[in-house]
C-alpha cells in the first residue's frame, strides 16, 4: 500500500509539473485514465489535499492553489537539489515509467539494491510519520536474528546498501543497520524520540561512507591521482570537501578534510595504482600495509 501511494504522490507531482498550472477536475480525469490506476477510481478532493500534504512532508514539495489558474508547484527550483528525497522521486519516477511503458523492462538494466523496495517504503514512512519500529535483525557476525524497537533518525544509501541510522530503547547513541539484514518490520503507534538538533547530513559530514565514531581524527587527507582518472573524480567527487591542491599534465593532486575511516580507505584500494595517499602519513602507511598484505596473498 506504501508503495502504491508514493507511486501516486510521484505521479501528481509530474502531471502538475508538466502542465504548469492544472485544475483539481482536469487532475482527477487524467487520473482516471492513468495506467497507474488499475480499478478507474476518481481523485477524490479530500485524498488530493492528503495527498499534497504528504507529498510536502516526504519531498518538500509545495503544491498551492492560483483560484483563477489551478494548482502549480510553488517551490519547483527545489525539485532538483541532491539528496534522499530526490533519489526517492527520481527512482519512483523511473517505477512509473516503467509501468507504463512495460516492453521497455528488457532495455533498461539496474543494479541490484537489496532489500530496496521490501523495506524502504515501510521505513520511509515511519520516519515521516515520526514513529518507532520494531526490528529483527541479524548482524553478518551474530547467528541468531533478534527483536528489539528502535527510534528511526534517517536512512543512507552506500555501495548499492540501504541502512537505517536508529537508536535502540535504553541506547543513548544510534546505529546504523543494513536493510538487507532485516527479516521483519513492524510500525509502531509509539512516537519516536530524536534530537531536535539531529542533522542527518551534519552527522556524516565528516566521512566517507557509513562508519562514524572511529578513533581516527578528522584531518586532511592528500591523493594523487593519474591523469586518465581525473575526470573520473571531477564528474564525481570522493567527498563533499574535495579540492584540488595541484594540476600537471601526469597526476593531479586532491585534498578533502575528513576521518580517514575503513570505507574511505577500502575506496582507496579499490582505485589500484590509479590513486596514492600522499598525507597523513599514517594514513599512508595504514594503505601501504593493506597494500602489503594484498601482495602476499598472490606469492
Amino acid at each position: 500500500m506504501a508503495k502504491s501511494y508514493f507511486n501516486r504522490y510521484v505521479w501528481l507531482i509530474e502531471t502538475i509539473q508538466q502542465a504548469g498550472h492544472i485544475s483539481r477536475a482536469d487532475l482527477s480525469a487524467k487520473w482516471e485514465k492513468s495506467p497507474l490506476n488499475e480499478t478507474g477510481e476518481e481523485l477524490y478532493e479530500r485524498t488530493f489535499h492528503n495527498h499534497r500534504q504528504a507529498i510536502l512532508d516526504i519531498f518538500g514539495i509545495e503544491i498551492k492553489c492560483d483560484r483563477s489558474m489551478g494548482y502549480y508547484i510553488s517551490n519547483e527550483s527545489d525539485i532538483g537539489n541532491p539528496g534522499v528525497r530526490q533519489w526517492l522521486l527520481e527512482s519512483i519516477q523511473m517505477n512509473n515509467l516503467l509501468n507504463e511503458t512495460a516492453d521497455m523492462r528488457d532495455r533498461i538494466l539496474f543494479e541490484n539494491v537489496p532489500s530496496s523496495y521490501q523495506w524502504l517504503t515501510t521505513l520511509v514512512a515511519a520516519l515521516r510519520d515520526r514513529k518507532c519500529v520494531q526490528l529483527t535483525y541479524q548482524s553478518f557476525w551474530k547467528d541468531e536474528a533478534t527483536t528489539f524497537v528502535v527510534h528511526p533518525y534517517c536512512l543512507k544509501l552506500f555501495k548499492q546498501r540501504w541502512y537505517l541510522l536508529a537508536r535502540s530503547d535504553g541506547k543513548r547513541t544510534p546505529y546504523l543497520y543494513g536493510l538487507d539484514r532485516i527479516s521483519a518490520v513492524e510500525v509502531l503507534s509509539k512516537a519516536a524520540k530524536v534530537p531536535a538538533s539531529f542533522n542527518a547530513e551534519e552527522f556524516f559530514a565528516d566521512h566517507y561512507g557509513i562508519i562514524v565514531g572511529t578513533e581516527n581524527p578528522l584531518c586532511t587527507v592528500e591523493l594523487k591521482v593519474v591523469a586518465d582518472q581525473v575526470k573520473y573524480f571531477d564528474s564525481l567527487p570522493l567527498h563533499w570537501t574535495q579540492k584540488k591542491v595541484e594540476e600537471t599534465p601526469e597526476y593531479t593532486v586532491y585534498s578533502y578534510h575528513l576521518v580517514p575511516s575503513f570505507d574511505f580507505r577500502q575506496e582507496i584500494l579499490g582505485r589500484g595504482g590509479a590513486v596514492e595517499v600522499l598525507m597523513p602519513d599514517w594514513f599512508r602507511q595504514e594503505v601501504k600495509e593493506e597494500i602489503a598484505k594484498m601482495v602476499k596473498n598472490y606469492d
